[in-house]
């Protein structure tokens, strides 16, 4: 059975397929967490998250690493052979536990020649995506390398199902980008991938900082990719949030809570989790099924409640015309929108990004613009009042849903919030 239809058959259960982001630099340790991972309390999906070195082809730092017992934050696919990664996922990667490799790089042409060796046909990024955060790499040589990794995967054999392709545009920088932009760029990398010839798409949202503009986010992206993929097969998988993770596990259980609240009520059909160990550090195998089995818990219940017709669908399909109108070719256009400012990610600093949009946070948390720099949303958005940014106003942005998930958690009891304080 393919990812597509795992997924598929889950969310027509009325489930919501949750999935860590968990990556160990040893087989056996790997499998060990893949075990807990398919074991756990919930519809889950396995994930191979990479260690950074592979995600910058430094393979030669991965193999001191492993020959030397230096630990590894994630797994060295381009390092291990692929009959060591297939005898690590034999008996447990199949139809009911499909396997994601998530990783993270601009270049990642080693990592889908290991992937597709090892047997697995799942995998997510972005030309834009895993370019503008993560690395210098220039977009247009990130855009030439996913054009190719996108061959690569259509070109192999599947027979467990046709390839499966994640978007990450939906999560860029993490946080303090508005919602307009993410689901725009998320919208545009499926749309590479749709035009590269993958037919299996799912489409990201990180979980930002109102959950009513959330949602107005997610029903956006939905009604985006349903006019713009028509003929693909495609779903939503929302981000449980990337910034700055409550410190108190009362709050970061009360926070993943509402990321699973989020996505059943868009009708999403999968949830990238985080554990109450964020704040901290690397989470253990059990935190991570601890988290799994508290936002499927949190899903239950929960009935759909979208409305597509809103502002962050107005902006979003203005930010994806723009870059449709920039070039005939899509993988230039891309390039040219970047260029131009037509996209603009609030500060991010690649060399590429303009660097001249900026976000701001209401009283309410709700994300909107205070500068549009060259954004095309002029006559669309409303340009937030907003005072010069500081050091101080860009650190309390960036701690908003820390300090109201802690403050919260602390004013309700455990019941109310689901899980215990163990």
């Amino acid at each position: 059975m393919s990812f597509e239809r795992f997924v598929a058959q889950r969310h027509a259960a009325g489930e919501l397929v949750v999935q860590p982001r968990m990556g160990f630099d040893s087989p056996a340790a790997m499998r060990a967490g893949l075990v807990a991972t398919k074991h756990a309390n919930a519809a889950t999906v396995g994930t191979l998250t990479l260690d950074s070195y592979t995600r910058v082809r430094d393979t030669e730092s991965a193999e001191h690493a492993l020959r030397n017992g230096i630990p590894l934050n994630g797994y060295p696919i381009v390092n291990h052979p692929p009959e060591v990664t297939r005898a690590m996922l034999d008996g447990l990667e199949g139809p009911d536990f499909p396997v994601q490799v998530r990783h993270g790089s601009a270049r990642p042409v080693d990592i889908f020649r290991a992937m597709i060796a090892a047997g697995l046909h799942a995998t997510e990024g972005g030309p834009i995506s895993y370019c503008l955060p993560y690395s210098s790499t220039p977009l247009d040589e990130s855009v030439r390398n996913w054009a190719y990794c996108c061959d690569l995967l259509v070109d192999a054999e599947h027979p467990g199902g046709r390839p499966h392709l994640e978007t990450f545009g939906g999560c860029m920088l993490g946080q303090l980008c508005p919602p307009s932009e993410l689901v725009a760029i998320s919208v545009l990398e499926a749309l590479f991938f749709y035009r590269k010839g993958v037919r299996s798409i799912s489409v990201s949202y990180a979980q930002q900082t109102n959950l009513q503009q959330d949602r107005e986010a997610v029903a956006a992206l939905r009604r985006l990719c349903a006019e713009f993929l028509p003929e693909a097969t495609w779903h939503v998988v929302i981000y449980a949030y990337m910034g700055l993770f409550p410190r108190t596990p009362d709050g970061a259980m009360l926070l993943l809570g509402r990321a699973a609240e989020l996505a059943m009520s868009t009708g999403s059909e999968r949830l990238i989790v985080k554990t109450a160990a964020e704040a901290h550090r690397i989470p253990t195998v059990a935190e991570n099924v601890t988290a799994l089995e508290h936002a499927a818990a949190s899903a239950k219940g929960i009935k759909a409640m979208v409305d597509a017709d809103n502002q962050v669908y107005r902006e979003a399909y203005a930010l994806v015309d723009a870059v449709l109108n920039s070039h005939a070719d899509l993988d230039r256009a891309l390039v040219v929108a970047f260029k131009r400012g037509l996209l603009d990610v609030p500060y991010c600093l690649h060399p590429d990004n303009a660097g001249q949009a900026r976000s701001t946070l209401d009283a309410d948390g709700r994300l909107g613009w205070s500068e549009l720099g060259s954004l095309p949303l002029r006559g669309i958005a409303e340009r937030a009042p907003s005072g010069r940014i500081t050091s101080s106003t860009l650190m309390s942005a960036l701690s908003y849903v820390q300090h109201t998930h802690d403050t919260q958690a602390l004013e309700q009891p455990m019941t109310a919030i689901g899980g215990d304080s163990r």
